[in-house]
């Protein structure tokens, strides 16, 4: 098995702080279904996001065993300390000399809790980055390329998407024939034949629904398994991520409009399939989707929009087309957003250490 390349050795505990800042990110070819340990259906490709990060600071202290206190925008968060402890009981087999460590982790994000940003998957990055730093302090030997393959590794044991958090700014995770180096084990760069509109990509998320989604991210996953639909999705996934690669290298905005806008209706239409159905759009959802439509055939400018798994809507546009498309947004469609708020986004070159 090819995780085997990921197993490190123990090694006598040290005082450490480690600080990193990971993004989110916004897939754009979807992963949604999955097996254990978090290996996914399909493969996916995402936008790595510029401003919506998260900050984890982790100090680490030799101790008898492996403990941690979670703290979260400066205040204790137990309710957290059920997943992370998963996470590290998932991990310690390929970081046994976490066994000898009490860390103190205190995370903050960049954006609002509920704001339509997979803050598991920038959290998990960032956390992972961290334990990666002090894995390179006891074994110096660790190489560059390794460090963040191995932290994408980690970052996806605790949440899948996670692994895509690491590099910038585009990823692809899981195995795929178009793209050689691909790997359900760990997300990897697309790298520098990606085109250069996308380089520099925007994303304005637009906060339609603040509230808890009625069936969360790793519900509606399991929910794939006996999908009457699912093998289909994952075929389809496959071949879009297929047909978008070479789009990515030429910068065919129409072709890449077309996939993205698909891949986001699959996603929710596997969604209002599934037994049990859920609906995660939201009226003023589908109202924005229309205007997108509207404003792209009355400017010929190429807008167009993507979605997570919930109500609020990712309007993605190069650039150069940033005053017009923003323009649109203030006149058109902050209406449609609760309490009229929106954040302005854009792709990003991945993690920094702090």
């Amino acid at each position: 098995m090819e995780d085997k390349l990921f197993f490190s050795k123990a090694a006598p505990p040290v005082p450490f702080i480690s600080s990193w800042k990971a993004p989110s990110n916004i897939a754009l070819i979807k992963y949604w279904g999955k097996s254990e340990p978090q290996l996914p259906k399909n493969p996916s490709l995402s936008f790595t996001l510029s401003t919506s990060v998260t900050e984890t600071r982790v100090d680490f202290q030799p101790a008898k065993s492996c403990s941690f206190d979670f703290f979260f925008q400066g205040a204790k968060r137990p309710d957290f300390n059920p997943k992370l402890q998963h996470f590290i009981d998932r991990i310690t087999p390929y970081i046994p000399w976490i066994a000898n460590y009490h860390m103190v982790i205190s995370s903050e994000n960049s954006f609002p809790h509920s704001s339509g940003i997979a803050s598991s998957a920038s959290a998990m990055a960032a956390l992972s980055l961290s334990l990666m730093e002090l894995e390179q302090h006891l074994f110096p030997e660790t190489e560059k390329d390794f460090f963040y393959k191995k932290a994408s590794f980690l970052a996806r044991l605790g949440s899948g998407s996670a692994a895509r958090s690491i590099a910038g700014p585009v990823t692809i995770w899981g195995q795929t024939t178009s793209y050689f180096s691909s790997s359900d084990l760990y997300a990897v760069p697309f790298g520098s034949e990606l085109h250069s509109v996308f380089q520099h990509y925007r994303d304005a998320i637009l906060l339609v629904d603040h509230g808890s989604k009625v069936v969360s991210s790793t519900q509606g996953h399991q929910l794939m398994h006996k999908h009457p639909f699912a093998e289909n999705r994952f075929l389809q996934a496959a071949e879009n991520l297929e047909a978008l690669v070479p789009i990515m290298r030429t910068g065919d905005l129409e072709a890449f409009i077309k996939i993205v806008e698909l891949e986001a209706l699959s996603l929710h239409a596997m969604m209002m399939t599934s037994t049990p159905y859920y609906v995660l759009f939201k009226p003023n959802t589908l109202a924005i989707i229309e205007k997108i439509w509207e404003f792209r055939t009355s400017s010929g400018l190429p807008i167009c929009f993507t979605l997570d798994a919930g109500a609020n809507v990712h309007v993605l546009y190069p650039s150069e087309y940033a005053s017009q498309v923003e323009d649109f947004i203030k006149k058109e469609l902050v209406v449609f957003c609760e309490q009229g708020k929106y954040l302005l986004d854009r792709v990003g070159s991945g993690a920094k250490k702090m």
